[in-house]
């Protein structure tokens, strides 16, 4: 059972790291909770001279679970209008409302 529980914690602490560095905001937190979740279940289990690794693992998934909260809390995300952009929009109405017009008067 013990090997299970951290197979598993490795695995989501690998997913919890990948979402962390991917623009997946509170999304990572569910591998980085299961692989806390498991981590605390394989240290359980273990015996003195196997904690190592599974304390390795948990300190893994709460950094990226502090990563994840401080991108989250600091980086915010903003919708910048782009003038310019609208601007040509503006220009290429006109321009086509000139050209309906020019048809209209060939005819």
């Amino acid at each position: 059972m013990r090997k299970l529980f951290l197979i598993l914690t490795v695995v989501f602490s690998i997913l919890g790291i990948t979402f962390t560095l991917l623009p997946l905001d509170t999304l990572a937190f569910l591998p980085i909770g299961l692989a806390l979740i498991f981590g605390l279940l394989t240290l359980k289990q273990s015996e003195a001279s196997q904690k190592k690794l599974p304390k390795i693992l948990l300190i893994i998934a709460a950094l990226c679970s502090a990563v994840v909260l401080g991108k989250t809390l600091l980086i915010k995300d903003e919708v910048a209008t782009d003038t310019q952009f609208e601007q040509q929009k503006i220009e290429t109405k006109k321009e086509a409302q000139k050209e309906l017009e020019e048809l209209e008067g060939i005819e």
